[in-house]
């Protein structure tokens, strides 16, 4: 996301706030919200949430106009208690550094509100650096199985062996799925369809801890 595909500045320059008062506001710093207005750091779903409740506006209102509110899956402000979701094993985000996902949960966290009735959704933990800044290490993820991706969305490709890797979805091809990641160097690529047993949306992230 570059400077311009956003609204972040126009909302706290219409608030008459500088950048430390909406970083004082959030949470953050004055230089989280420098990258964030220029687009050097991604506006990620949370990010949105986070900023929104201060600038009062709505998450939506922080993207630009161009932008369409359908490629975004917009979470609410917190977690109803509406059960808890199962934790699946870690991944990492390079070939390299992949993890199998374990036969059962290793943990059980707070179901989200928009999972609330979503059956078989689960969540995972980001292990890997290759998917940074759009994901970084500790961010658990939380996953609708069944949420068909559009480009933007992340994704977590399970592979017939059970590896795992999670990346954003750029496009469906007839012999794959193209994706892309960005560390070490940003490269779109393609995994074939005969490598991928399931593909799953992810809708939601925390702040790593």
């Amino acid at each position: 996301m570059t400077e311009g595909s956003n609204r972040i500045r126009a909302l706290r320059q219409r608030r008459g706030w500088t950048l430390q008062q909406l970083a004082d506001a959030s949470g953050t710093s004055k230089s989280q919200i420098d990258k964030l207005e220029k687009g050097e750091r991604r506006l990620t779903v949370d990010w949105m949430v986070r900023l929104a409740k201060p600038l009062g506006c709505d998450p939506r209102d922080l993207l630009a106009e161009d932008i369409g509110f359908k490629s975004v899956a917009m979470p609410p402000a917190a977690l109803a208690p509406a059960g808890t979701l199962p934790v699946r094993g870690a991944a990492r985000g390079g070939n390299a550094q992949e993890m199998f996902l374990t036969d059962g949960a290793i943990d059980q966290v707070p179901r989200p509100h928009y999972l609330a009735h979503v059956r078989d959704a689960y969540a995972i933990y980001v292990v890997g650096t290759s998917m940074v800044p759009m994901y970084r290490p500790r961010q658990l993820l939380f996953i609708n199985p069944y949420k068909p991706p559009v480009p933007g969305s992340g994704v977590v490709i399970t592979q017939p062996s059970g590896a795992v890797l999670i990346k954003e979805f750029v496009k469906q091809k007839p012999n794959g799925v193209t994706v892309r990641e960005y560390q070490p160097q940003p490269r779109d690529f393609t995994i074939p369809a005969a490598d991928i047993a399931t593909l799953h949306t992810v809708v939601g992230a925390t702040e790593p801890q």
